[in-house]
């Protein structure tokens, strides 16, 4: 017991603020480095129930690898042949094979969940303020409690706590559309949208909006056919002054300023949403919104940092530092890749941080600018206003059934 306490002690140790993908991939890296790695997270009872779906790439296999999970695509997720679009009756008007590898939010985030220790993952931690002095990092959290170490890791996400302490100024920004999104069980569909749907990454393009689906595992993580569930994601155009303003002002009135509680969505906003899928979708994808039972909105928003490295002793990564359009479906595989590089980049500076930091900070700085460029790109056409005609021209190139199948959630096109 005194050796694993002492040995303990001679660790490095690291803080990490935030205990959703970004936070553990961290975590689990830098354990496999030889750090002593805490998680403290805000929400006070284990992270579950996210209706959302994720696309995987290369990357993420081979981070997940590095951090110790099963990367057997049958134990991650829904793999599917390829790509198809579907026109407003419904008919196939293009596909392309692209094989790749499907998941949920709740089936990726059990795994990495279920292999780090559970004593070092604390709920219930809210951050309210951070100290650099000397050799230590100081967090203190709303309950009264502190902890320190060597360096402490920002993983918290798009409103992170820890870059608002130290660059306030970087804020996120509204895009100027939202997506609905939601999950139906695949029994739940007609046996004619199960054929031609749900074994695709599928497509349907009304004008200046866009839809897209996906299976994903289903309730209990099963991925056999008709045990599954279908993720859709609808992008729709919807001014800040006004079409934003209504979608997100919930049940009692009280407008919400980004996001809103799927439960506190007003009943006719989601019937009207409904009605508009009849109206303008492939019939395939009207019954999937049609049959999903709880909806969601989610504002799209960009975010950039200028710095990764806010302090001698401070590192964000993930969402707290870039966030992207989802069309580039690199969120996931964005924070893996920034984890891995602060492992790697702490591991051939050993003893000195801050050359660690600025290499960490060099490579994926550019990166992250790089996906966020990209993402805008191929979303500009959805935007609610488009400054100019050489703007909406540009955009248009990027909404072809052609140019969707072959740009969506794919690395192509990302360069640095």
């Amino acid at each position: 017991m005194t050796n694993d306490r002492s040995t303990r002690e001679a660790q490095p140790r690291a803080l990490v603020i935030g205990g959703s993908m970004a936070g553990l991939f961290a975590a689990l890296l830098l354990r496999r480095e030889g750090w002593s790695v805490d998680i403290y997270e805000r929400i006070g009872a284990e992270l579950a129930g996210r209706g959302a779906g994720i696309v995987t790439h290369c990357e993420l296999f081979d981070v997940l690898g590095r951090a110790g999970i099963d990367t057997e695509a049958a134990a991650v997720g829904v793999a599917v042949p390829g790509r198809r679009v579907l026109d407003r009756s419904g008919r196939i008007e293009g596909e392309l094979g692209l094989r790749q590898v499907l998941t949920s939010w709740g089936h990726l985030y059990g795994l990495l969940r279920a292999a780090f220790p559970t004593d070092s993952y604390h709920h219930g931690k809210n951050l309210v303020a951070l100290t650099e002095v000397e050799d230590r990092v100081t967090a203190r959290f709303s309950d009264g409690s502190e902890a320190s170490g060597d360096l402490l890791i920002g993983a918290d996400g798009i409103f992170s706590s820890v870059r608002s302490q130290l660059a306030a100024e970087v804020r996120p920004g509204y895009a100027g559309y939202i997506a609905w999104r939601g999950l139906v069980d695949e029994r739940e569909l007609s046996a004619k949208t199960r054929a031609e749907l749900c074994d695709w990454f599928g497509f349907s393009l009304p004008p200046g909006e866009q839809m897209l689906g996906y299976p994903v595992a289903g309730v209990n993580e099963e991925m056999g056919v008709g045990e599954r569930r279908y993720n859709f994601v609808w992008y729709r155009p919807a001014d800040a002054d006004h079409g934003l303003a209504d979608l997100l002002t919930d049940i009692d009135g009280f407008r919400h300023e980004l996001s809103i509680p799927p439960i506190r969505i007003r009943p006719e906003v989601i019937a009207s949403m409904r009605r508009d899928a009849e109206r303008l979708l492939a019939p395939q994808f009207a019954e999937v919104v049609r049959l999903t039972r709880q909806p969601f909105i989610q504002a799209i928003l960009d975010l950039e940092t200028p710095r990764m490295a806010l302090g001698p002793r401070t590192v964000i990564l993930g969402d707290a530092a870039f966030v992207a359009r989802p069309h580039v479906g690199m969120g996931v595989t964005k924070a893996a890749g920034d984890a891995a590089a602060l492992a790697d980049a702490l591991r051939d500076h050993p003893g000195d941080l801050s050359a660690a930091l600025e290499k960490f900070e060099s490579v994926r700085l550019p990166f992250g600018s790089a996906v966020v460029r990209r993402a805008r790109d191929l979303g500009a056409y959805m935007q609610a206003q488009i400054a100019t005609a050489e703007e909406r021209k540009m955009a248009e190139r990027h909404r072809s059934p052609e140019a969707v199948m072959a740009e969506t959630a794919v690395t192509t096109g990302i360069a640095a």
